[in-house]
């Protein structure tokens, strides 16, 4: 006989609260974003408007303040205690997701919107882009089919830079990745210089520990949040996204993308899907997916990219 005992089916370890009800916690509110201000954070294929950021992400840019307040007055108490001077180091926020969900445009939609809260003014955000190898080294490792998979990044550099921010370094330095070159920029770095809030988004984050002794990038994450989609809105979001660049920056003649430029619509979703299919699913279905469980937060959207209903883990 078995010693594992399931848990009841009604327990969970989230709070499931659906999109009226989350809404409502925004009464009271300023909206501090303009139209146009939103538009320009918005990316490719999103559908992010005034109302979404009202309903949706000002309250959890609000929640992330709050918990980001308290944790610093818990670190002050705590140095308090032990009679030293106080050490409290930025919070960690982390945005994780598949590639076209839409995680890029919420990281910096959050880092706009805590800035505007009294509590968090200083907010700096770092896209784990920048810890993927070189493409010089991932096609010595063999791995160019696979940038983005875990084994893509440099996790030890990842680890280094978010230890340094977590242990209070006065500044800590992130490689630049160029989305144009589609590659990381020699000698070029993000510095982050002790701000209140750091934001990291990227398509791993959540990963475990390579090792069953070995630190996770999600240890030094103070709150995370997932975004979530059925697998074939995010298909269809991600050949879309991928016909609008081809109309867009990938007709820039420096981008490493440009041989796709001239392809017909028919040869362009063919190409999308490929790389769908190839790559990007499976890495979504193997590695981003299952570590969902291991957000604080995850914000579930529906066909129309809308979030339709929101987890937080219970404290």
């Amino acid at each position: 006989m078995s010693d594992e005992v399931a848990a009841p089916a009604a327990l969970s370890q989230y709070r499931d609260i659906d999109r009226a009800d989350w809404a409502r916690l925004a009464a009271g509110m300023t909206q501090p974003l303009t139209e146009t201000e939103i538009v320009q954070l918005r990316g490719i294929g999103d559908r992010l408007d005034i109302d979404e950021v009202r309903e949706v992400y000002l309250p959890l840019s609000r929640l992330l303040s709050l918990y980001a307040k308290s944790t610093k007055r818990l670190g002050e108490a705590t140095s308090e205690f032990l009679q030293e001077e106080d050490t409290t180091t930025p919070f960690v926020v982390a945005v994780a997701g598949s590639v076209a969900v839409g995680k890029s445009t919420i990281a910096r939609l959050l880092r706009e919107l805590m800035s505007r809260w009294s509590d968090t003014p200083r907010v700096e955000l770092v896209t784990t882009d920048g810890f993927l190898y070189s493409n010089a080294e991932l096609g010595r490792r063999g791995l160019m089919d696979r940038k983005g998979f875990p084994e893509s990044y440099d996790r030890r550099a990842l680890i280094e830079f978010l230890t340094e921010v977590k242990s209070g370094a006065p500044e800590a330095r992130a490689p630049f990745y160029s989305h144009m070159r589609y590659d990381i920029v020699p000698d070029a770095h993000v510095v982050v210089r002790r701000p209140d809030v750091v934001i990291v988004e990227g398509l791993n984050v959540l990963q475990p520990a390579a090792t069953p002794n070995g630190v996770a990038v999600s240890d030094l994450f103070d709150f995370s949040v997932f975004v979530d989609a059925d697998v074939e809105h995010i298909q269809k979001w991600y050949v879309d996204r991928f016909l609008a660049l081809r109309k867009g920056s990938f007709s820039n003649p420096h981008s490493y993308f440009n041989v796709f430029a001239h392809l017909t619509d028919d040869e362009a979703e063919t190409t999308a899907m490929g790389y769908w299919n190839d790559i990007n699913m499976p890495n979504l279905v193997e590695n981003v997916m299952p570590t969902k469980h291991r957000a604080t937060l995850v914000l579930r959207k529906g066909a129309d990219h809308s979030v339709e209903r929101v987890s937080l883990r219970k404290l």
